[in-house]
């Protein structure tokens, strides 16, 4: 008891010290709030998309690539916390929002009955030299909270980026296609037999990184692919 009581006063000064702000909008946060004050988690846009309803994410890829289904967690806007919250996850250093988002949809989508049973949940991969420079998938542990969420096994080495490109949000839909047409391939395609696979990424924009991984994908025999990512332009709506 002594030795709790002696960590939250270490921490409460650590605090004061080096206050931590909430990535959305900067105020210090106060005991209890973790990553986003309670009143940014209030606002937080969600999109509230299930797996069996229609929605503006299944309509991205209709006629491009055979999913299952297709659904995000939040609506990612300009200048908008979601905006600020991957900012900071991406380039930041700050790899544990992944973690902190992956904790919530994973509790939404575990109860989702629309949501067959996953086998495998897959990340969008980066190539090794962003990996490294990066010093991690921006992705993973958003990637691992929904494995875990919905005991599926987690794989991160069968499908691999083969070609390190500069980034796509300055691009246009047929840019990015072009781009990424040619840079994902499968290691371990076995793996993936027969299985019914969830592919996770960060922000879908137009699509054609979603895309181009699960035609890459669907190489495996029998697979069903289902799509997700923690936000979504909001210009789809």
């Amino acid at each position: 008891m002594l030795l709790f009581n002696l960590s939250k006063i270490l921490n409460d000064i650590n605090n004061i010290l080096v206050p931590l702000v909430c990535f959305g909008c900067n105020a210090h946060l106060i005991r209890g709030e973790e990553h986003l004050c309670t009143v940014c988690r209030n606002h937080m846009p969600l999109t509230e998309y299930n797996f069996n309803e229609e929605n503006v994410i299944d309509r991205i890829f209709y006629g491009r690539i055979v999913v299952k289904k297709a659904s995000s967690f939040l609506f990612f806007t300009e200048n908008g916390i979601i905006q600020r919250l991957i900012h900071h996850l991406k380039y930041k250093n700050q790899e544990q929002i992944g973690s902190f988002l992956g904790k919530w949809y994973g509790q939404i989508i575990q109860n989702d009955p629309s949501l067959g049973k996953i086998d495998v949940v897959i990340p969008v991969p980066l190539h090794v030299k962003k990996l490294k420079k990066r010093g991690y998938n921006q992705v993973d542990l958003f990637a691992r909270e929904l494995s875990t969420h919905l005991n599926a096994q987690y794989l991160t080495d069968v499908l691999i980026k083969t070609a390190n490109t500069k980034t796509q949000t300055k691009k246009g839909r047929i840019g990015r296609w072009q781009s990424t047409k040619a840079l994902y391939t499968l290691s371990q395609p076995n793996k993936l037999k027969n299985k019914s696979i969830l592919l996770v990424d960060d922000v879908i924009t137009s699509g054609a990184t979603m895309e181009t991984c699960a035609k890459t994908l669907h190489e495996a025999e029998g697979v069903t692919i289902y799509l997700t990512s923690m936000a979504v332009v909001q210009q789809f709506q």
